[in-house]
């Protein structure tokens, strides 16, 4: 279940989220061994766990944020920012955004090696730092509309839900995985979880700030601006 758009506008261009965009891809194709092939560069810039927790390669708690592993790895994670990120820079301003996105980044990252810090194998992705936006999201725009591609077998379908629907089944998948149920594929489920929390508690200054649950009241839950339309396709359908 992929988000490929939301109804939700932004007021102002999102400068930071594009700009964090770019930045990643830059550093996919400057380490990938099929492109650049600066592989040294991606080694020294990662994160490693047992590292941090001896005081060594202290950068890589910040620098694995721009580092992916593959082409489904980057895309995945720079849809996602591209989807919410735009709306969490609009409410938050282009600094206050940047400074959130990167505490999130930190605070997964924190996560990650609380959960196994004897950990050597390197850990890359901006996608704790994401699921701290979608967190952030959450908390602001619980009922904006999401738009999902849902591929089950051979069968494509777009569906519109809301947002807490969507960002909840993700967040519960990501405890579930962390708790081993999901394991050995990888992922770092504990820097998804304590990235979208910390991306939640990071955001109430901003959701008090426009009055707590008066606002969700002013609302209901909805973005504070008309949401967008999308138009359907005019291909007509052809049936067998």
């Amino acid at each position: 279940m992929f988000p490929f758009r939301d109804h939700n506008p932004s007021e102002r261009t999102p400068y930071i989220t594009y700009t964090l965009i770019f930045i990643n891809l830059v550093m996919f194709v400057l380490t990938m061994p099929w492109l650049i092939g600066m592989t040294a560069l991606w080694d020294q810039l990662a994160l490693y766990p047992v590292a941090v927790v001896n005081g060594y390669n202290l950068w890589g708690l910040l620098t694995h944020m721009f580092l992916h592993a593959g082409i489904l790895h980057i895309a995945g994670n720079m849809l996602f920012l591209w989807v919410f990120g735009d709306n969490l820079e609009d409410q938050m301003g282009h600094a206050g955004f940047l400074i959130f996105y990167l505490g999130c980044g930190l605070a997964a990252a924190a996560a990650q090696i609380a959960a196994n810090p004897a950990e050597g194998i390197p850990m890359v992705g901006a996608s704790g730092a994401i699921a701290g936006v979608m967190g952030g999201y959450l908390l602001l725009f619980p009922k904006a509309r999401v738009d999902v591609l849902a591929i089950i077998i051979i069968f494509i379908k777009v569906f519109t839900i809301p947002a807490w629907v969507m960002l909840g089944v993700w967040f519960v998948l990501q405890i579930f995985g962390g708790f081993s149920l999901m394991g050995g594929d990888s992922v770092a489920y504990w820097a998804h979880a304590g990235g979208f929390i910390a991306g939640v508690l990071l955001t109430v200054p901003v959701f008090l700030r426009r009055g707590g649950t008066t606002y969700w009241s002013r609302t209901h839950g909805h973005p504070p601006h008309p949401a967008t339309e999308y138009t359907r396709s005019r291909i007509p359908q052809v049936r067998r």
